[in-house]
């Protein structure tokens, strides 16, 4: 049986190349993005008779910090990755990374609510390669939900 085009779109894993990263609503360029990813510290927690029971309740209620990496090629002029991390009290900043189709909407966002920079890493410089500079940005995040748009 032959799939129409608008089954074919439902039911295939969407391209991931068509994506777009927003800053606190600044559209930035990126050439990746890697390491969106959640992670729930444990806490056990012991009641008084758990010496005698043996038993601790565990629960997952905390997000964990992890790393994100952003990467994108070096241009001439300015840079909002420079800016950043150069900020005297550097604040939780608001990232979204939206997975788009082919007209630029939206259809799968992940949305971090807390992004603070902590390594900008300069380009590999070397003779005997012409590849472009790329230079990577890796934020410590907290916060990721998934929209299904």
């Amino acid at each position: 049986m032959t799939l129409t085009k608008d089954q074919q779109k439902a039911g295939y894993p969407l391209p991931a190349y068509n994506f777009r990263v927003t800053v606190d609503g600044a559209a930035m360029s990126f050439a990746e993005v890697s390491g969106i990813h959640v992670e729930r510290e444990s806490v056990t927690y012991r009641h008084g008779f758990s010496f005698w029971e043996g038993e601790g309740i565990k629960t997952y209620r905390y997000d964990k910090f992890v790393p994100v990496t952003l990467k994108k090629g070096t241009v001439k002029g300015f840079s909002e990755l420079y800016d950043w991390i150069n900020e005297q009290q550097t604040r939780p900043r608001m990232v979204e990374v939206s997975l788009c189709d082919e007209e630029g909407r939206p259809l799968v966002t992940w949305r971090i609510r807390k992004a603070v920079p902590v390594k900008l890493e300069a380009p590999t410089f070397d003779a005997k390669t012409n590849e472009v500079s790329v230079e990577s940005l890796e934020l410590m995040v907290r916060g990721i939900t998934i929209e299904h748009h």
